[in-house]
């Protein structure tokens, strides 16, 4: 530079200066502002030892620096006071003037003595934090910021900044900044290696404070603290600059190297093992040849078990400690995090859930399965194995007293042997037994819990009805042991087990039968076991064999009995169906698409569910005797209109006697499947109900299936020529008999005022007699007789079917599968009496050579005429005493009127009797309603036959006093003359003006044929007189 050029700039900045100083007097204390004016430019250099030394400053740097705030003067303190231009070779920084203690501990660090020379003391700051552009370590631009710190550092240490780099620590993602810098760890300006216990714990914290927590109070820590040279720290298992995360392969805390990094102390013969005593030997080599060990050195399995899956990472506790993950209380948690699904493997061992929920009640698994040698085979207990119980336990003497009573200890070893758990051993049930003991079940001191092995079965029984007693401290209630044998314990697939199927009701009988706890207790049914015996389920069970029969825990549960009330109980109605269709699956179906499943239809009534129509212990074959009988009650229990209106039909008339093949309600509506009507589906819709009709009465067609299945007389706007039947039967029946009771009562009071007349012929012998009535005549009425009360025993059990007396009748003949074939054989015989009469009539009408007419109608003709008429108003007179009797030829109105009557009755019966026997031949041209009528006609005109003879005639024969006990002219044909001539004096004119009359007299009959004759009259008088008894009693008293 040349000297010219050099004034020309000292004069400028002397100008520039007085200026400044002119304008603002501060100036002269703003002296960074001098110095900037030369420093600020970028060529400005020096030269120093032959080297070009830039003294540039950049101006916005030392603004934003930390020291923005400090004159030059403040750090270059040999050029305060001195004028300008200041002296070329000023002394080097000393930043330990300000910075007095940062200097004193980096002196004391490992950069202290590279950093701090006479020639530049602050050649070490210099190099970190820079010159003039100094920033705080927060300012990401920082060359000391963590984020920066191991690129600067890396300046010098560049090894272990490759390996930084390489580690977890160092790794950086795209997008992320480094997870941790060197000044994270290498605290302070000192610099000191973070390889001290309480050092290390100080710096892990700051990231990893979870796990300095756990370490801090682990074993390793606690010797650390103390000085203990063996104790490792955080390096001794991650290192330093090479820090892996666990999932890296290369990482020594990776699954696959755990054990070699824990087998480094705890391993034979290191300085670890010969300084302490440590319980378990030969870790390192039991692990390798345990199945977690083969698990995962010969299988790779990473998800097996290592050191620190048992004995956590960090929080590594003495055996001892109630914290330990290896305490005995705390085990089974630990092994739980693997083992979550024990309670489906552990089978017969221990129940898993109690691991994961009460794994202080179940023995420890070290106690089975020691530590670091764990086997896939079975481990009895240390010490305490079944040999050891069975020293004292085999004898048969051994005995304890408990609340006063002597219990024996025995336990027969062949029987356990035997047993389904001959391979649990004795303290996995009796797990308070302490193997330090002398003996050690003298530290048992509750009864077993099954709920170590058995869970759910506890669980179930606990909420059970036997539970709850159990619980509240009956003395009656089962438990456990009562259907299991503590040492003798067999699978129900045992025939020797009490829980065996056929051994099953014999077991629940101990409680259950009558006059038991639990039969005195229920009260309501205390036959509850007998029934079950005598019950389809029961034989088949122990008669038949069959163990797959329903008993009484395929009902009620094996351990989860509770009260049919109970909405959760297997025999709720709610449940019932379920439980039933365990066995009878396709009935279950069927069930639940019928409108008697609760989902298919909306109702508040009580619908009927399985136990409703089957009962629950009694329950009987469909095919036995009364089965389908019962059924037809039980659906009127609900369906009661439908009833009443059902037994009044000829189907259920025979059931009520119990004909089993009689149609009952499920024939027609089918058994379980039972659905409304109208849905097609049904077996009474109209697509299905001739098919129905057709499974009884073949060749059922349209109009047969017409008939009125619940019709009832009763209601005329629905059945209204049911109704007018019925009334007019009702009138007919009620009319009649009330005309000729009344006809009878006139005429007996009127023989007891004219007695003195008969008397005379009655009680006088007689030698001649008149034979009224031919041999043929005779024997038509005898097979009359015959089919007419057969007819009425029959026709009248079927009426009144409702009473017990016609049921004793039926079931007394047989049946009504015999009364039905006695019925029709009577109905056949009569209507061939019946066309042998008309037979008769025709030849005698062609032997009178008179018209139908004339025949019918004639003087002597047994059908009524005009005659008849005067001759009854006559009568009438002279019941009341106001005329003379009428002279009788032969036949009198009233024997005209019940031969009238029995034509009339033999043709409307037998008409209707035989449409009622052919119901489907006849509705091919008759509606299938007129079926319903005809039954009406029928049997009213039955009841009204049955009336009259066995009370009008029968007076007429029997207890009209002139002819009591017995008119026998019937059976004998033969009629006194002076009594024929009393009673028909027309007749006797005519006989004694005949011809020859004594070709028609004849003698008196023997008396053995007189003898029977009165056993025949009286036995139909009294058979007679008993049905008219039965039939008004169950009128007045049955009928509703």
């Amino acid at each position: 530079m040349s000297n010219n050029m050099k004034f020309s700039r000292d004069n400028l900045y002397l100008f520039i200066f007085l200026f400044f100083l002119l304008v603002d007097p501060q100036v002269l204390f703003s002296q960074s502002s001098q110095c900037l004016e030369c420093h600020s430019d970028k060529e400005l250099s020096f030269t120093k030892n032959h080297k070009k030394i830039s003294v540039y400053v950049n101006a916005k740097k030392l603004k934003e620096s930390v020291h923005s705030d400090l004159n030059c003067t403040d750090c270059h303190t040999d050029l305060e006071g001195t004028s300008f231009p200041h002296i070329k070779n000023p002394k080097p920084v000393n930043c330990g003037s300000c910075h007095d203690d940062v200097a004193s501990e980096l002196k004391k660090g490992p950069h202290g003595r590279w950093a701090i020379t006479s020639q530049s003391p602050s050649k070490g700051c210099i190099f970190c934090h820079g010159y003039h552009d100094v920033l705080p370590p927060s300012n990401l631009s920082a060359p000391t910021n963590v984020e920066n710190s191991y690129k600067l550092c890396g300046q010098c240490h560049k090894k272990q900044k490759t390996n930084v780099e390489k580690s977890i620590h160092g790794i950086v993602v795209k997008g992320e900044k480094p997870r941790a810098g060197c000044t994270d760890c290498h605290v302070g300006h000192n610099v000191r290696k973070p390889n001290v216990e309480a050092r290390e714990i100080k710096v892990c914290a700051k990231c990893h404070p979870q796990e300095v927590s756990k370490q801090s109070k682990s074993v390793h820590a606690r010797a650390a603290l103390q000085g203990n040279p063996l104790a490792p720290t955080c390096i001794t298992c991650h290192g330093y600059h090479t820090i892996q995360s666990p999932a890296n392969s290369n990482s020594p805390t990776s699954t696959m190297n755990i054990p070699l990094l824990c087998g480094r102390c705890h391993h034979e013969g290191s300085k670890v093992s010969l300084k302490y005593n440590i319980p378990q030997k030969q870790i390192l080599k039991n692990y390798s040849l345990s199945i977690h060990g083969q698990g995962l050195f010969k299988m790779g399995l990473t998800v097996t078990a290592v050191c620190t899956s048992c004995h956590n990472a960090h929080l590594i506790l003495d055996y001892n400690n109630p914290e330990s993950s290896i305490n005995p209380k705390n085990v089974a948690k630990t092994c739980t995090k693997c083992h979550s699904r024990i309670e489906k493997v552990h089978v017969k061992v221990i129940e898993g859930k109690l691991w994961e929920k009460s794994p202080h009640e179940i023995p420890a698994c070290t106690d089975c399965h020691p530590p670091h040698k764990i086997r896939r085979t079975p481990l009895n207990l240390k010490g305490v194995s079944n040999k050891e119980c069975f020293r004292c336990h085999s004898n048969k003497k051994l005995i304890m007293k408990k609340k006063g009573r002597i219990v024996s200890l025995y336990v027969d070893k062949k029987a356990y042997d035997s047993s389904t758990h001959s391979k649990i051993t004795c303290a996995q049930c009796h797990s308070q037994v302490k193997s330090i003991l002398k003996r050690p079940c003298a530290a048992i001191t509750k009864k077993v819990d099954c709920s170590i092995c058995h869970a759910d079965v506890v669980a179930q029984y606990k909420t059970s009805i036997h539970g709850e007693l159990a619980a509240k401290g009956n003395p009656d209630a089962p438990g456990c042991l009562t259907c299991h044998n503590p040492h003798k314990t067999q699978s129900h697939t045992s025939p020797a087990s009490p829980t065996f199927a056929t051994n099953i009701p014999k077991l629940c009988g101990q409680c259950h039968a009558a006059g038991k706890p639990a039969a005195k207790m229920i009260g309501d049914n205390n036959h509850i076991v007998k029934s079950y015996i005598n019950s389809v389920h029961g034989k088949g069970l122990l008669e038949s064999g069959l163990v797959i029969a329903a008993k009484c825990t395929d009902c009620h549960t094996a351990h989860h009995q509770l009260s049919p009330k109970n909405p959760e109980s297997s025999v709720n109605p709610k449940h019932l169906a379920d439980t039933c269709g365990k066995c009878h699956k396709g009935i279950e179906d069927k069930f639940k698409s019928s409108i008697h499943w609760p989902d298919n239809v909306v109702t508040k009534k009580k619908l009927p569910d399985c136990e409703t129509c089957h009962s629950s212990h009694t329950i009987s074959r469909i095919t036995i005797k009364g089965f389908r009988t019962r059924m037809m009650y039980k659906c009127g229990k609900c369906h009661i209109e439908e009833a009443k209106t059902y037994f009044k039909t000829v189907h259920g008339q025979v059931s009520r006697l119990g004909e089993e093949r009689a149609a009952k309600c499920w024939d027609c509506h089918s058994t379980h499947k039972i659905l409304p009507p109208d849905d097609p589906r049904s077996t009474l819709s109209y697509a299905n109900v001739v098919e129905t009709c057709g499974k009884c009465h073949i060749g059922a067609h349209r109009e047969f299936a017409g008939y009125l299945t619940h019709a009832t007389h009763h209601n005329r706007e629905k059945y209204p020529y049911l109704f007018y039947t019925f009334w007019f039967m009702t009138f007919l029946l009620v009319g009649t008999l009330t005309f000729f009771i009344i006809h009878t009562i006139l005429w007996l009071w009127r023989l007891w005022r004219t007695r003195e007349q008969w008397r005379i012929y009655k009680h006088s012998t007689h030698e001649k007699y008149y034979l009224r009535f031919p041999k043929s005549y005779r024997i038509l009425h005898l097979i009359m007789l015959l089919c007419f009360f057969t007819l009425a025993i029959t026709g009248m059990t079927l009426k009144f079917s409702y009473t017990k007396w016609a049921v004793f009748i039926s079931h007394f003949l047989g049946g009504f599968s015999v009364t039905g074939v006695l019925h029709r054989i009577a109905a056949v015989i009569l209507l061939g009496v019946f066309a042998f009469h008309l037979r008769q009539l025709w030849r005698f009408k062609q032997k009178a050579s008179k018209s139908w007419l004339r025949f019918i109608f004639s003087e002597n003709s047994i059908m009524f005429n005009l005659n008849d008429i005067k001759q009854f108003w006559q009568h009438f007179k002279w019941y009341i005493g106001k005329g003379e009797k009428p002279e009788f030829g032969r036949f009198t109105y009233w024997e005209k009127f019940d031969y009238f009557a029995v034509f009339w009755g033999v043709f409307i019966i037998g008409a209707s009797g035989l449409i009622l026997w052919f119901p489907v031949l006849f509705t091919y041209v008759l509606p299938g309603w007129v079926i319903n009528v005809v039954t009406i006609i029928h049997s009213d005109e039955a009841l009204l036959a049955v009336g009259f003879i066995f009370t009008i005639h029968f007076f007429n024969t029997h207890f009209r006093p002139d002819k009591f006990p017995i008119d026998p002219v019937i059976f004998s044909g033969r009629v006194s003359l002076d009594e024929l001539k009393h009673d028909k004096p027309l007749e006797y004119k005519e006989l004694m003006e005949s011809e020859n009359p004594e070709l028609r007299i004849v003698g008196p009959i023997s008396k053995e044929r007189e003898h029977w004759i009165k056993i025949l009259g009286f036995s139909a008088l009294g058979i007679g007189i008993i049905l008219i008894g039965l039939i008004l009693y169950a009128m007045i008293f049955v009928y509703r």
